[in-house]
C-alpha cells in the first residue's frame, strides 16, 4: 500500500473529494492546515491594504491506497486542484509499511506481491 498526502486549496476541496470518490477512494482524512510559503509573487488584500502572506490556509488530505491505485489518485488530485497559479496543490506519496483495523484486528497487506 501507499500513503498519499495532498495539500490543496480549500476552494478546490469539494472537487478533489468528488474525483477521489470517483476513482475508488473509500476513506480519507481531511484537516485544515497552514503552510509556510517563502516564495514571492503572491499578494492579497487585507482591510484594503496589499500584503504578501507568509502562511496559506490549505486542506490536507491523507489516504492509504493500494499500489495500483496511486496513479489514478494522483491524477485525480492534479486534474481537480491544478490552477496554474502560485500555491497549487502538492502531493506526497510514501510507502506504507503496516496498517491494521482496530475494530477487527486484521492487518493490510502493504507490500506488493511478487510474481513467482
Amino acid at each position: 500500500m501507499k500513503f498519499v498526502i495532498a495539500l490543496v486549496t480549500p476552494i478546490n476541496l469539494d472537487n478533489v473529494l468528488e474525483a477521489l470518490t470517483g476513482v475508488g477512494v473509500q476513506a480519507l482524512t481531511v484537516t485544515e492546515t497552514r503552510a509556510y510559503r517563502g516564495q514571492k509573487g503572491r499578494t492579497e488584500f487585507y482591510r484594503g491594504a496589499e500584503c504578501a502572506p507568509t502562511f496559506a490556509l490549505l486542506s490536507r488530505l491523507e489516504a492509504a491506497v493500494s499500489w495500483d491505485q496511486v496513479g489514478k489518485v494522483t491524477d485525480a488530485i492534479v486534474r481537480e486542484a491544478k490552477t496554474g497559479e502560485i500555491g497549487d496543490a502538492k502531493i506526497f506519496v510514501f510507502d506504507l509499511d503496516d496498517a491494521a483495523r482496530l475494530l477487527t484486528g486484521e492487518t493490510e497487506e502493504t507490500t506488493p506481491r511478487r510474481a513467482a
